[in-house]
């Protein structure tokens, strides 16, 4: 295997160059990536660097030493556009002004290769260009939205999800006026239901967040400008700034062309292959059966570091593994994430869906501080902790060995 392609230049994509390195692969790599930054961190973007404690510099993944130890080729700025599995080639369409090309496309071919391109930020229906109005994904957006947050800046986010609650608190810390706009009934209520949705709710309402759930936004008012945020019901709610956090698409329009199998993210089978020899996913743009979780959930796509890390690693693994003839391993895992909301660090071992029965066994609602355990038919699906930690990572070898609620309650009583 001469030449590997890793499209994607965030953490899974840097994870899989590391790996393939580390584990012999002597030949060409070939990283590109949309974004004209070398690999960097996106989780700080919502906290350190947005609040200015952090500068750009300080959330890169790798030092530029460490990066050229790897010999890649870096295709930084391009984004790839179509995908031929057939001839095994990639074309990219190279930026206008670049000092790889003038506006021209490009094919690189690949013996190998990793999809790890991520996702972008969903947009409201007939949203405007107008100053002011932001998304968050990348460096240049957290920097762009730093500079208006400004004491007294009267901010609006749309979306109560991960990002949307991390950019508000953060925007609070900066001494901004911060307003929460909600379709549904409570923060994160898809992920862990209305009950601890509610106590997220108090947490940010603590500290001066306003938040409306069950509104429906209708449209953004502003000429050039933002200047407001009209609901449904008419009601306008004033803004000088306005984020949108309403969740990531997995970024596969690149791939609808090709022979691959597109759900909501590139299909793959145990092993993070996509069904063709020699091409793997990993990321927030795979999803994969994961054995753990069968069969009350088929398959899985999750957007968050860890996962992201590992199945870099991962996918790199097993692509070595059968170019040398031999057999791929499962990528099997116990999900896991964390979220910095002002003093509370929301954690989440496992999954945990709308079928799923919650259990808070300790802490309490008031408090703010709680293990809460999911589960169904007495099977552990998922632990969430506030600001717990200790009792939380405690369960993850009991997600992992498929246990009963009834043992991580006893796991948990004992600490």
């Amino acid at each position: 295997m001469d030449h590997v392609v890793v499209v994607g230049a965030s953490l899974a994509g840097i994870r899989a160059c590391e790996t393939l390195r580390n584990d012999g692969h002597t030949g060409a790599i070939t990283l590109v990536g949309a974004e004209r930054h070398r690999p960097y961190d996106r989780p700080p973007l919502s906290k350190k660097l947005l609040l200015g404690d952090w500068e750009p510099e300080r959330v890169q993944l790798r030092s530029n030493d460490a990066l050229n130890a790897l010999n890649l080729t870096f295709k930084l700025g391009v984004v790839a556009t179509a995908l031929s599995v057939a001839n095994r080639t990639i074309t990219l369409g190279l930026p206008v002004v670049s000092d790889q090309a003038n506006g021209d496309s490009q094919a690189i071919s690949f013996d190998g290769l990793i999809i790890a391109t991520g996702g972008f930020p969903r947009r409201l229906p007939q949203q405007p260009e107008l100053g002011g109005l932001h998304l968050l994904r990348t460096i240049d957006d957290a920097i762009a939205i730093r500079k208006e947050l400004q004491p007294g800046t009267r901010v609006v986010v749309i979306g109560a999800g991960f990002i949307g609650l991390e950019v508000a608190a953060t925007a609070r810390q900066r001494d901004c006026d911060v307003e929460i706009l909600e379709g549904l009934a409570a923060p994160l209520l898809r992920v862990v239901g209305e009950t601890i949705g509610q106590v997220i709710a108090r947490v940010h309402e603590s500290h001066g967040v306003r938040i409306r759930c069950g509104v429906d936004v209708r449209r953004i008012i502003g000429s050039e400008v933002v200047s407001g945020v009209e609901l449904s019901n008419g009601i306008v709610v004033p803004a000088d700034v306005v984020i949108v956090g309403i969740g990531v698409e997995p970024a596969t329009h690149w791939l609808e062309s090709c022979e691959l199998s597109l759900h909501d993210g590139v299909m793959c089978d145990a092993s993070l292959n996509v069904g063709v020899a020699g091409i793997y996913a990993a990321g927030d743009v795979a999803r994969w059966p994961n054995a753990l979780f069968i069969p009350d959930e088929p398959t899985m796509r999750i957007e968050h570091w860890t996962n992201a890390a590992e199945q870099g690693a991962h996918a790199a693994r097993n692509l070595l593994a059968t170019s040398r003839g031999e057999d791929a391993e499962p990528y099997i895992s116990v999900p896991f994430f964390w979220s910095d909301q002002f003093e509370a660090r929301i954690q989440f071992l496992g999954r945990a869906t709308a079928e799923d029965e919650m259990k808070i066994v300790t802490g309490n609602e008031k408090s703010g501080k709680l293990v809460a355990l999911y589960h169904r038919s007495n099977r552990l699906r998922g632990v969430l902790g506030i600001s717990m930690p200790k009792a939380v990572m405690s369960c993850r070898s009991l997600l992992a060995e498929r246990a009963t609620l009834s043992d991580a309650v006893a796991v948990i009583n004992s600490l």
